[in-house]
């Protein structure tokens, strides 16, 4: 296993060094970031656990990082993230599935 919050440090710290190298690449993506949270229409706590979730999806170590510290200072619990990780869990295998579906298709246009 990680040692998250060492990763996550690691990672921020080297952010912040390709920030000195392309400043607006990196501010881009705060505020791309950010422009989510300003409509209002979701709370802080279940942007992160819809963040954890995607990560998931994303297999994303960084992502996961971040928003498991993000996600535990805004309150999710351990249910809450156990929760939308089952979301994570259940829509990859229903892409798995319906992908799936697509090589069946794919097959069967070539061998009829």
């Amino acid at each position: 296993m990680l040692e998250w919050d060492a990763y996550r440090k690691q990672l921020l710290a080297t952010i912040a060094d390709m920030a000195k190298l392309s400043p607006q690449t990196v501010q881009g993506y705060g505020h791309l970031s950010e422009a989510g949270a300003k409509t209002g229409h979701l709370d802080a706590k279940t942007r992160e656990l819809i963040a954890l979730a995607v990560a998931v999806t994303r297999q994303c170590d960084g992502c996961i990082a971040v928003h498991a510290e993000a996600a535990a200072k805004r309150g999710a619990t351990r249910e809450e993230v156990m929760e939308a990780l089952g979301v994570a869990i259940a829509v990859n295998t229903g892409a798995a599935l319906v992908y799936s579906a697509r090589v069946m298709d794919a097959f069967a246009s070539r061998t009829a």
